[in-house]
Formats: structure tokens, sequence, C-alpha cells
């Protein structure tokens, strides 16, 4: 499940200023396939804190005490995309900032296949708060849905942080 050369990135959030850190969040995300050329995304369509954001962004969620990376993984694309996957390999970490609530994100990424979908079990703030939907695009749909999210504070954050982990996937694929 290890492959050649995983990313690890630390990145600054340059949209509010940075007061204070009080937590550290440990986070798995995944960029999702299909055999037929899809990939599989999230789609939070939000108002919040943050302002008013319309964002694409891997699935994914916290880890919580005592869970290993891969058992997280894989139970947060259940949740968010109702998806059973294979975990192919570890594309890297990328550490960030959300300034605005103090807090220091440790993403673990992944590249996952898809093998069934089943139905998605969303949080009442998944659904109400930020309205998740699932995203099925081709890989230079998902590059254009990225470049948008460059339209608000959040999804510069976000764009930030996930196009290095798609690129990096699609290397990956490429080789396959």
């Amino acid at each position: 499940m290890k492959e050649d050369k995983e990313i690890y990135t630390e990145l600054v959030d340059s949209e509010w200023p940075f007061e204070y850190t009080d937590h550290d969040r440990h986070i798995v995300r995944a960029i999702v396939y299909d055999g037929d050329g899809y990939f599989y995304f999230i789609r939070a369509d939000r108002d919040d804190d943050f302002g008013r954001a319309k964002v694409i962004e891997t699935a994914g969620g916290g880890v919580e005490f005592g869970e290993e990376l891969t058992i997280a993984i894989k139970r947060e694309l259940s949740e968010e995309l109702g998806a059973e996957v294979e975990v192919i390999c570890k594309i890297g970490v990328v550490s960030d900032y959300y300034n605005l609530i103090h807090r220091h994100n440790i993403n673990n990424y992944f590249l996952c296949k898809v093998i069934s979908f089943g139905e998605t079990h969303l949080t009442d703030d998944e659904v109400e708060k930020f309205h998740l939907s699932t995203l099925k695009l081709r890989y230079d749909e998902a590059l254009k849905e990225y470049e948008n999210n460059g339209n608000s504070s959040l999804g510069r954050l976000i764009l930030q942080r996930e196009l290095p982990i798609l690129l990096r996937a699609k290397e990956i694929l490429d080789k396959k």
C-alpha cells in the first residue's frame, strides 16, 4: 500500500490573521476514483463563520481516538459518499491552519478505488449547515471545480491544500 513518493506539505492561512492555535485536528481524506475514469468529491454549500462559500473538496473527516488511519478513511467514505473502497496507497500529509477558528489540521490523504456504493450516513450538520452532496467528475472537470474554489476565502484554503494532492493522484494513476 505504500507508494514510492508521499507528499508532505506545510501550508499557512493567508486569508485570516494568525492569533493562536488552540487545537490540532487529525483528519483523513481521499481522492476516490472508479474503473470508468470518474472521481468522487463532496460539494459543500455553506454560510457560516468562514462566509458564504460553495466549494468542492475531498471526502473525509476526523480520526477518532485510537483509530487506524485506513479504518478511519473507509468509515468516512462510507458515511459521506456511501462508498465501500479499496485503499490503494497513502498520497501524503498536508498540514494546514484555519486561523479563523484557531485550528491546525493534519490531513492524511489516500488514493482509494470504489468497490461499491450504498447509502450515505451524513450528520445533521453535514445536511443542514453544509448541504453536502456528492460530485462525480472527470479529472478535467474536477480541476475546473477546484479553480472555482478561488472565489471565496475558505475555497482558496481548500484549493491550496487539495490541488497538489489531486495532481499527485493523477500521476499515480497514470503509472498504473
